[in-house]
């Protein structure tokens, strides 16, 4: 592997300054996460987005929260069909070898994957459309979103649809069978947040009321 090159200046900066601050004043707190392994209450399905913070929204420590990011905080379907799925995976780890007591799909406005997901089922983004696309493919999974809110004004559609990539990873997960069997054991609950990252809000999915804040 001769492409790699050494870390940027910065960032060892900041890791050394990191090490000699929060690292030491909690030193014995890391060496017992390192030791006794990790027992997070809660996984989080968030966006990749730079910036949503999960860890800051909620002061979360470390050990606390076991997180997977993807593009657009999207679960597929359940599909045992042997080949690489990331999410689903982590998902799988979370419930039957980690024992999480929550699921939570935490989705975010401005999101520039479901924008491209909206510009690719409106027509206007036809390099989505190839088989190549990563990108594309991968939205795919929330075209099922897309038809709930097509009809919608142009002006309320994209945050609908934002809205719409929690509700169907919610709906997604509910296809893994060990995640229904959690859940109607009652040692799994699921829940779906949409961040305004500009406003700092937080709003929680309310299956009799929609998305509301908390």
């Amino acid at each position: 592997m001769d492409v790699a090159r050494p870390l940027p200046h910065y960032l060892i900066q900041r890791f050394h300054g990191w090490r000699a601050t929060t690292y030491q004043d909690n030193k014995a707190w890391f060496r017992r996460l390192a030791e006794s392994g990790q027992h997070p209450r809660a996984m989080v399905i968030s966006c990749c987005d730079s910036r949503v913070h999960v860890t800051s929204i909620f002061g979360a420590d470390e050990g606390e929260f076991f997180i997977h990011r993807n593009v657009a905080n999207l679960v597929p379907p359940y599909s045992p069909d042997g080949t690489y799925h990331g999410t689903s995976a982590a998902v799988e780890y979370a419930v039957t070898s980690l024992g999480v007591a929550h699921i939570v799909v935490l989705g975010h406005s401005n999101c520039g994957g479901v924008k491209g997901c909206h510009d690719m089922c409106m027509g206007h983004a036809p390099a989505l459309e190839e088989k190549t696309s990563f990108v594309g493919r991968w939205m795919d999974i929330l075209r099922p979103g897309f038809e709930r809110v097509r009809d919608l004004p142009d002006a309320d559609r994209p945050r609908a649809l934002e809205k719409e990539a929690v509700l169907v990873s919610l709906e997604n997960l509910m296809t893994f069978p060990f995640v229904r069997e959690a859940v109607a054991a009652d040692r799994l609950t699921l829940h779906g947040l949409w961040n305004d990252t500009g406003e700092g809000m937080l709003e929680h999915y309310d299956p009799l009321r929609g998305f509301v804040s908390v």
